[in-house]
């Protein structure tokens, strides 16, 4: 990821608030703005959390598609973040990073973690997977798929 990207980042990043933008009574300045705000905080803070992180973009076919942001860490690899755009969704890309994720974790004898939305739909891709909660925190719920023994 490079200070290039981030007018698709800014986009991806809106594609994952559809649905939260069309319960308001905004108008597309107001929405756009909201937007652009709530992207920056994130990224700034994602960024100072996570100083040693990897900052990816995926690619399919020389696109940009979505983003990975990575934090492997002495007891854990984080999956700081994960997403891709709307018409990438469902077609097997996202399950396969994690699988490809699980399995570097798995070489490592580490876990991998990630904080998901509890009404986020990959919320039953990461089951799939064999993710549990590890501890809810409302919003939240920091899902870890344990490393083999």
């Amino acid at each position: 990821m490079t200070d290039a990207d981030l007018p698709f980042l800014t986009a991806l990043y809106r594609s994952t608030r559809e649905a939260e933008l069309a319960r308001t009574p905004w108008d597309a300045a107001e929405k756009l703005a909201f937007i652009e705000m709530q992207f920056r905080a994130q990224h700034l803070h994602y960024r100072a959390h996570y100083p040693q992180a990897l900052w990816l973009i995926v690619m399919k076919d020389g696109d940009a598609i979505g983003r990975l942001y990575l934090d492997r860490q002495a007891r854990e690899h984080r999956i700081i973040d994960i997403a891709l755009l709307p018409q990438h969704r469902g077609a097997g890309i996202g399950g396969a990073i994690l699988r490809d994720l699980m399995d570097e974790a798995a070489a490592a004898a580490r876990p991998v973690t990630i904080h998901v939305e509890t009404m986020n739909p990959a919320m039953t891709l990461y089951r799939r997977l064999g993710f549990v909660t590890v501890a809810d925190k409302g919003v939240y719920h920091l899902l870890q798929w344990p490393a083999p023994d």
